[in-house]
This record gives structure tokens, C-alpha cells and sequence, in this order.
């Protein structure tokens, strides 16, 4: 079967409705059943400003949804220094898809926010797929100094352990934005920085995609897919079909849903995103004013050293 992971939003198949775990089975009449990724990309490709015809399965009903074609271009990392309501600078980080670019350009973005005085971070990891293992896990060691990210369980048992390296770019708050089109090596990131405490989750529960798959070939040439491990949060929590729970849960109306637009995303007409700046504006204050009393502490307790 043809599964929707994530429509990105703002995109011909968010606006026209498709969501998350919905079911492909036509392409302007033509069946699926049987059908490879390759091939339905190719059939649901087309001129811009033509239409296509989505058949979809959703919870056992069938719907028969109209997408209006578009140019789509991907870079993996867009970035915005926003200023809050208090004036203060949150370095707005949207990664829409770990590919071979997005840990260079993450890293840019972070070095780019520090180096304009960034006070703290809101990562965006709705409607990201996922993509290389090698990615998240750089990716993770760019914000985590310490801690595991991620494990994988076989039928022999844990393996592969992948650790920080104390290499983090920031040690700034931040906080998370999850959605239920966040999979894989967004799970492993998002699962990696909230049982490490170091951000807190906003959104809604991800896809639950934590399988290790590799594909056999076969006599007659065709292929299977295979699932020889999966992926395990740092706590042990196998990912796969429970996905990953935020701190704070926010879910998008369908109204909004239908009525936003790309330019939205990172900003105050995004519902999820006012939620989660105010949540980083409480662990600013919160770091700020833990700060504040380890300085009184040194103070009091602090000696003059003789010199030798």
C-alpha cells in the first residue's frame, strides 16, 4: 500500500486535505494496488497548475481529493531570527527532510544565530519524513553534549549505541515542534533531546516509524523488504507505531489547516508555533533566573587562592 507519511504543509497536498496514515489507492482512476513509490511519483507528477486526482483511504472511508500541481523545491534547513513579544531573539529552525546537506546546514544555521546574539531555539521537525540515520545523528550531537541518541534492538539484542560527543553548537533552551507527519529520523532526534531533558516537545504524537529495514534481492530479480532491527529512544522505548508523545500537545483545526500557507509556518499565524515560542520564553526565564542563583552561590562560597 501507498502511505502518506507527512504532507508538508502549505503544499498542494496539505491544502488540499491529505493527512498523515492516509491510504493512496488511486491516481486519477488508476488503481495502486501493486504499484511502486516510483511509479505513483510519476503519475501524481505533472505541468504546474494542472490538476491530479487523489483517491484515499482514510479510517476504512473513501475520498476522492483534487491537488492542484506545483514547483516544489527542497532545501533541507530555512531559517528566521524571530523577536519576541519581550524582545527577545529565537533562532527559528525548520528541517524538512534529513538528506545528505541537512547536518551542514543546520550547523550553519546554529553558528549564523550564535553568532547574531540567538537567546534560545525553536527546531521545527513537523512533516519531516526522516532520511539518513547519519544525519539525525549529527544533527543531534549538534544541540546534545551528553547522553545516548539512539540504539537499535535485534533478534540478538541491543547494538549500535550512538552517543553525543560533547560537540554541541549551543547550550541555549529549545524546544521542539512535532507533528504526526514527524518520522523516523525526526523520532530519533525529537526522542533523543526530550529523554535527555534537553528540550521540551510541543505539537502532536509522530508517525511511529522506528524500523531498520534492508531489501533482499530476489531469484526472479524483483526485491523484499526486510525489518531486521528497530530504532530504541535513549530510555528504550521502542518508536515504531507509538511514536513520540510531546510535553505539550497542540492540535491544528482544520480550518487552519486548509486556510495556511508555506510563509505561515514560524510565525504568529502558526497556532503550534505561538505555543511553542511561549513555552521557550518560560525555559529562558527559567535558565536565566537558575543562573542568576548560581552566581549568588559562587559568590558566597567563593576563596581567594594563594598564589605559589
Amino acid at each position: 500500500e501507498l502511505n502518506v507519511v507527512s504532507p508538508m504543509k502549505g503544499r498542494p497536498a496539505s491544502r488540499a486535505g491529505v493527512q498523515s496514515k492516509d491510504v493512496i489507492v488511486s491516481i486519477d482512476g488508476t488503481p495502486t494496488k501493486g504499484m511502486t513509490t516510483e511509479d505513483a511519483v510519476k503519475l501524481i507528477r505533472g505541468p504546474q497548475g494542472t490538476e491530479v486526482i487523489l483517491g484515499l483511504r482514510r479510517k476504512g472511508d473513501l475520498l476522492s481529493v483534487p491537488l492542484t500541481r506545483a514547483r516544489i523545491e527542497i532545501n533541507a534547513v530555512k531559517s528566521a531570527l524571530n523577536t519576541s513579544v519581550d524582545g527577545s531573539k529565537i533562532g527559528y529552525i525548520r528541517l524538512k527532510q534529513f538528506n545528505a546537506n541537512a547536518s551542514r546546514e543546520m550547523r550553519d544555521a546554529i553558528q549564523d544565530f550564535e553568532d547574531q546574539g540567538a537567546t534560545g531555539y525553536v527546531l521545527d521537525l513537523r512533516s519531516n519524513p526522516g532520511g539518513l540515520l547519519e544525519a539525525s545523528v549529527d544533527i543531534a550531537r549538534q544541540w546534545l553534549n551528553e547522553g545516548i541518541i539512539v540504539s537499535t534492538r535485534t533478534r540478538e539484542g541491543i547494538r549500535d549505541i550512538r552517543r553525543a560527543t560533547g560537540s554541541a553548537i549551543t547550550d541555549k533552551p529549545m524546544v521542539v515542534l512535532i507533528d504526526q507527519g514527524s518520522a523516523s529520523a525526526s523520532e530519533i532526534v525529537s526522542g533523543a533531546l526530550q529523554e535527555n531533558d534537553r528540550a521540551e516537545l510541543v505539537g502532536q504524537t509522530t508517525f511511529g516509524k522506528g524500523l531498520v529495514q534492508a531489501v533482499r534481492g530476489l531469484s526472479d530479480g524483483s526485491g523484499m523488504t526486510v525489518t531486521i532491527a528497530k530504532y530504541l529512544t535513549p530510555s528504550g522505548k521502542d518508536i515504531h507505531q507509538h511514536g513520540i508523545k510531546p510535553d505539550i500537545e497542540v492540535e491544528v483545526s482544520e480550518k487552519e489547516l486548509k486556510d495556511f500557507k508555506i510563509e505561515d509556518l514560524g510565525t504568529n499565524q502558526d497556532s503550534q508555533y505561538r505555543v511553542a515560542e511561549k513555552t521557550l520564553l518560560g525555559l529562558m526565564a527559567l535558565s536565566e533566573s537558575s543562573n542568576q542563583a548560581s552566581d549568588q552561590t559562587d559568590k558566597r562560597t567563593g576563596q581567594v587562592q594563594p598564589a605559589i
